[in-house]
């Protein structure tokens, strides 16, 4: 790409839109990154898409907006999930029956109403040159709202992440505290699908976080660090994207997944 091509592109207004959208993402997504590597929860990204495809579904057959439907939704199935937070089996199992069921309702609702299948599917593809200002405004709200939990619950957060027994005999709410960050998670997860995508979701949540683990040894560290490098995974995936005028989305997916595997390699060598 040339230089005044380059240039010309950096002045649209749907570029600035994808700059800040990816700016925000780097900063809080990798949080939440946290917050699922903690609980161990790493599927919930899976069960949280099939549960936004039913938001959408009932969105587009209501004429409610979709979106709206979808985050509701899984802010819904997340605090569903929360009992089952302490049971000595994990989530794995309510998410899968979770993830089965929501896909079949989505399935049923989309055949009921004669809506096009291929507009709900779509979610699961956003793309960040797409961004709109409503998006965006979604997006900050979210990172600020999960700054706010951490930085407000930084001690009970780091018990519970570490050992949830440890957590409730230390006097933790652990049940309360768990069903916030399973409601954090599945809002995220269903508010930058829109943006990202499902190809991205990963890339932009789990990858900094997984970095951030191979090198941290506190729990602020590895938050600390998972802010880091998704904003180093971004900025660098979307300059190489631009200069080599290759899609945007693999590009961030190589970056982050290329700083992964060189943390570990650091973390081993350490």
């Amino acid at each position: 790409m040339s230089a005044d091509t380059l240039a010309a592109v950096l002045g649209l207004a749907v570029v600035h839109r994808a700059i800040a959208a990816l700016l925000i993402t780097g900063v809080a997504m990798p949080v939440v990154g946290v917050f699922i590597i903690g609980l161990d929860v790493v599927t919930m990204r899976f069960a949280m898409m099939h549960v936004a495809l039913l938001g959408v579904a009932v969105g587009l057959m209501t004429g409610f907006d979709p979106t709206a439907c979808a985050v509701l939704l899984c802010a819904a199935a997340g605090a569903s999930l929360a009992p089952f937070a302490g049971r000595r089996d994990g989530l794995s199992g309510p998410m899968v029956m979770l993830m089965t069921m929501a896909i079949a309702a989505a399935l049923l609702v989309l055949s009921i109403s004669g809506v096009n299948a291929a507009g709900a599917f779509e979610l699961l593809w956003g793309s960040l040159l797409a961004v709109g200002m409503r998006e965006l405004v979604l997006v900050a709200v979210l990172a600020v709202a999960v700054l706010a939990i951490y930085l407000g619950f930084r001690r009970p957060l780091a018990l519970l992440l570490f050992d949830i027994e440890l957590a409730r005999c230390s006097g933790v709410r652990v049940e309360a505290l768990a069903t916030l960050l399973l409601v954090t998670v599945a809002v995220a997860v269903a508010a930058a699908l829109p943006l990202t995508g499902a190809l991205l979701v990963d890339a932009v949540t789990l990858l900094p976080a997984l970095s951030a683990r191979n090198l941290a040894r506190s729990f602020d560290g590895m938050v600390g660090l998972s802010m880091v490098f998704g904003l180093v995974g971004n900025s660098v995936g979307f300059v190489i994207a631009l200069l080599v005028d290759l899609p945007l989305g693999p590009i961030l997916v190589l970056t982050a997944g290329a700083i992964t595997l060189l943390t570990f390699v650091v973390g081993r060598k350490r």
